[in-house]
């Protein structure tokens, strides 16, 4: 086997798992094993159609190394606290989202309890493996990630602004790993079998959701005057990581000591340090516990769902169209990687209006924003269909399509219109009414014309983004591990095409009794592409 590098690196640092109890031999080749079989993991980054050889996960560090030249625009100035608390918190949102999407199957792999815990092979080795494969892969895509930026940063601050940023960075690495295990040990202590894997799906969803809603929390703790940058500490900055290691920053490059910027710091150094105890100390509880995600209730109770049942009368036209609406419904509700796909994207299409009318408010007053156009952006939610209805296509129980050919179907098109309909009625039509609710209280009953015409034009729109994307398939008959690169483009023309809805919606606006005829063409339009 391949004597890898990471490994000869490692044995730099043998005597400190030595001290520590750990049969490093035995460690280092349980590792060798496991970077072996990387080679056929590939990650979430890369979207692959077919299988190569080599770690694809190694071959998909450029992208990330792309990605990170958005930091470099945050390495001029001094003004620390601000520049480094945003560059942190896209560092810890794209080292988060990694470890969930890409790591999280190693860090509850039971595979190594199964086939290694029957060896004499000591648990403390088999954990500080686990760990340490983990660490390695961090360590790689982080260094790939901001390594460019802080070279740059070495150029442009010095020798001490370097050195510091490869503390933090460790620091920072540290944090991710452990207090992702821990929430893991905290959700199998308390759950097991398939509600476990529930519960972590949705934790994966709300973390991703949360950290890209943090980057609001973040930039709005800043305040430009006069070109300035001012800084006003709030409570809630500490429960912020990136606050932290933005404090050490100001505290060491500006010399900036107060209460406020040494509290933060602690912070950042105290609490991977306890996090790492707290880990140790529930090693032993987290290892018995994962043999929870091998139990099988042996029943999955289908809850009833009223809403979709009303709507199932009201969409469907016939009984074959309504059982395809029923099964559609249901594994949109069950299938774990579609969810963790598709819905952070309606968590952004739910948060992300109310983050533009919140930077209007900034330059407007609440009764100028009430009176004006901003209602518009309820188009912003319109970005989820593109990827609800491109998902559609992929199960992981595609080999169970073969029921499309055993069954007596008639009509294989009823399938995909109540595909399609399930879709909308059980995550559009949902985030739709809540944000119509709100923005009737925001706005008054002024923008309901709007709304019509925009639930219809996302009824259109949830139709072509389906007429784009399925072409050759039917819904859920593909492995999730061949969605295509190539569909890249026409995702990008479908967001595209969601501009030029708006733009359509906002002239018809501009005429007298503009948006009643706009609304009668979206109606006709509608009536026409759903018949046919």
């Amino acid at each position: 086997m391949t004597n890898f590098m990471s490994l000869k690196i490692l044995d730099k640092f043998r005597f400190l798992f030595q001290k520590t109890g750990v049969d490093y031999v035995m460690m280092r080749h349980i590792l060798q094993v496991k970077l072996t079989m990387d080679a056929r993991r590939v990650p979430t980054i890369f979207n692959e159609t077919q299988s190569k050889s080599g770690n694809q996960f190694l071959k998909s560090l450029w992208v990330y190394a792309l990605m990170g030249l958005i930091l470099i625009a945050f390495l001029f100035g001094e003004q620390y606290i601000f520049q480094m608390s945003i560059l942190f918190s896209i560092v810890m949102f794209i080292i988060m989202t990694s470890m969930i999407s890409d790591f999280s199957n190693v860090m509850l792999d039971v595979r190594d309890k199964m086939i290694l815990g029957t060896k004499p092979i000591d648990a403390r080795t088999i954990n500080a493996a686990k760990v340490v494969h983990v660490t390695i892969y961090l360590v790689i895509l982080t260094i790939a990630f901001v390594g460019l930026p802080m070279i740059i940063g070495l150029f442009i601050h010095g020798i001490v602004f370097f050195l510091l940023s490869l503390i933090v960075l460790i620091f920072i690495n540290l944090l991710v790993l452990i207090m992702t295990a821990v929430v893991y040990i905290t959700i199998l202590r308390f759950f097991d079998g398939e509600k476990l894997k529930d519960i972590i799906n949705y934790i994966q969803i709300l973390l991703s959701i949360s950290m890209i809603v943090g980057y609001q929390l973040v930039a709005r703790s800043f305040q430009v005057v006069d070109l300035n940058i001012s800084f006003s500490f709030e409570w809630w900055h500490l429960f912020m990581p990136p606050f932290w290691y933005g404090a050490i920053y100001e505290i060491v490059m500006n010399g900036t000591v107060n209460s406020e910027n040494m509290i933060l710091a602690i912070l950042g150094i105290v609490v991977p340090f306890l996090s790492i105890c707290l880990y140790i100390k529930l090693i032993p509880s987290f290892e018995r516990n994962l043999e929870k995600l091998l139990t099988h209730s042996g029943k999955h109770k289908q809850s009833k769902e009223w809403w979709m049942n009303g709507f199932s009368k009201i969409l469907t036209r016939n009984k074959e169209e309504k059982v395809f609406f029923t099964f559609a419904s249901r594994m949109i509700k069950t299938e774990r990687d579609y969810k963790l796909k598709v819905y952070p994207s309606i968590g952004m299409a739910l948060a992300f209006p109310f983050i533009f009318i919140i930077n209007s408010l900034v330059i407007s007053s609440l009764d100028q924003l009430r009176n004006g156009n901003t209602y518009f952006f309820m188009y912003v939610g319109f970005m989820m269909i593109p990827a609800g209805v491109q998902m559609l296509q992929f199960s992981n129980s595609e080999k169970g399509a073969w029921v499309y050919r055993a069954a007596p179907i008639n009509d294989i098109n009823a399938c995909h219109r109540a595909t399609l309909k399930a879709f909308l009625a059980k995550l559009f039509v949902p985030i739709y009414l809540i944000l119509s609710v709100i923005f009737i209280i925001i706005f008054t009953e002024r923008i309901i014309p709007f709304l019509i015409g925009l639930l219809l034009a996302a009824f259109i729109y949830g139709r072509i983004c389906y007429k784009v994307f399925f072409k050759d398939h039917l819904p859920f008959s593909e492995s999730f591990k061949m969605i295509q690169n190539k569909q890249t483009g026409e995702t990008l023309g479908m967001l595209a095409l969601l501009v030029l809805f708006g733009l359509v919606h906002y002239v018809a606006r501009l005429f007298p009794y503009g948006m009643f005829v706009y609304i009668g063409i979206l109606l006709a339009v509608n009536i026409l592409i759903w018949r046919k």
